[in-house]
C-alpha cells in the first residue's frame, strides 16, 4: 500500500512462519477457528497448512515408515482444502542442527522445516524433534490473502516452533490468541456458538 508504513499494513507482515488466526467472524466451516501456518508468501500467492484439523487417519496407515518420528497424536492432519490427496510434512529441528547440510530438509522459518517424505525417516530422526504430516494445504492466489486480511478475516501472529507439533488436547486457536498483545486475548473466550452465550 503506497504511503503506508510497513508496520501499519498487515499484508506486508505475512511471511513464512506467520500464523493466520481465523477471526471470530470467519464462520465458513473449512476455516472457522483455525490457525494456519504460512509456508510460502510472495507476489504469486500464499501457501500454508491448517494446524488444528486432525483427521481420523493414523500416520501408520498411510506412511508407516514415518510413524516413529511423527509427533503425538500420530494422525494425519487436514492441511486445507487444496490437493487433499497429497501429503506435505513440516518438522521442527533440534537446536543446533545445520539445515543446509541436509537435502531432505528445506528451511521455512527458524527451526521449522519442510521435510521430504521420500527421504529415509531414520536418517532424520536425530535431527528433528518431530514431524506433522498434512493432507492437502490452504492456498491463496495473488492478492487473495491480502483481500481477506483487508476484510479482517484473519489476525496475524508469529509462530513458535512448538505450534507445529502442538500436543493432543490443546486448543491452539485459544492458546495463540492468549499470548498476543492486549486486547486480542479477550477473543480467546469468544463462544463457538453465539446462541449458547
Amino acid at each position: 500500500m503506497p504511503g503506508v508504513p510497513w508496520d501499519e499494513d498487515p499484508t506486508q507482515r505475512v511471511r513464512p512462519g506467520t500464523l493466520l488466526i481465523a477471526s471470530t467472524d470467519l464462520i465458513e466451516p473449512t476455516f472457522a477457528r483455525t490457525v494456519v501456518y504460512i509456508i510460502e508468501h510472495n507476489e504469486e500467492g500464499s501457501l500454508g497448512v491448517v494446524l488444528n484439523r486432525m483427521s481420523q487417519t493414523a500416520v501408520h496407515n498411510l506412511l508407516p515408515r514415518w510413524t516413529d518420528i511423527a509427533a503425538s497424536p500420530r494422525a494425519l492432519y487436514v492441511g486445507g482444502p487444496v490437493k487433499q490427496d497429497a501429503a506435505l510434512c513440516l518438522g521442527v529441528c533440534k537446536h543446533g542442527v545445520d539445515v543446509e547440510a541436509h537435502p531432505a530438509l528445506r528451511p521455512v522459518d527458524g527451526r521449522v522445516v519442510l521435510v521430504d517424505l521420500d527421504a529415509d525417516p531414520e536418517s532424520l530422526e536425530n535431527l528433528l524433534e518431530g514431524v506433522r504430516i498434512f493432507a492437502g494445504y490452504a492456498g491463496w492466489g495473488a492478492g487473495q490473502l491480502d483481500d481477506e486480511l483487508d476484510r479482517f478475516s484473519w489476525m496475524l501472529a508469529s509462530a513458535l516452533p512448538r505450534d507445529v507439533l502442538v500436543p493432543p488436547g490443546t486448543d491452539i486457536w485459544f492458546d495463540v490468541l492468549r499470548r498476543q498483545p492486549w486486547p486480542l486475548p479477550l477473543l480467546a473466550t469468544h463462544p463457538i456458538d453465539l446462541s449458547l452465550n
